[in-house]
């Protein structure tokens, strides 16, 4: 029972500790969208290249966030790599991620 309840309620993901451990935010938005606005040192990789570069994110053996606009799209790339066997985050919306980042 206490398994189902953490799988529905999982603990927050201290994002901060993820960057210490060398993490990367790809920002899955597409590229104008990212011009507009992202997390510095974020890289862009928009939603529909993903498939394509997961060997390139798996060699760097490195913890993923992933964020959007709204969180949608970071959380379907989350699956695409996770299902990879990577270590991934859905990190929701890009501005959201970056208040949570510097509240450290």
């Amino acid at each position: 029972m206490l398994s189902f309840l953490k799988k529905l309620f999982p603990a927050p993901v201290d994002y901060n500790a993820v960057m210490a451990r060398g993490g990367i935010i790809i920002d899955v938005r597409t590229s104008s969208e990212f011009s507009g606005g992202h997390i510095k040192g974020s890289r862009n990789l928009p939603l529909d290249q993903i498939k394509k570069e997961i060997p390139v994110l798996k060699k760097m053996n490195t913890p993923i966030i992933t964020v959007c606009r709204s969180g949608n799209r970071s959380g379907m790339a989350k699956s695409l790599l996770a299902a990879s066997g990577m270590e991934v985050y859905n990190g929701g919306a890009w501005n959201s991620l970056a208040n949570k980042l510097n509240k450290s």
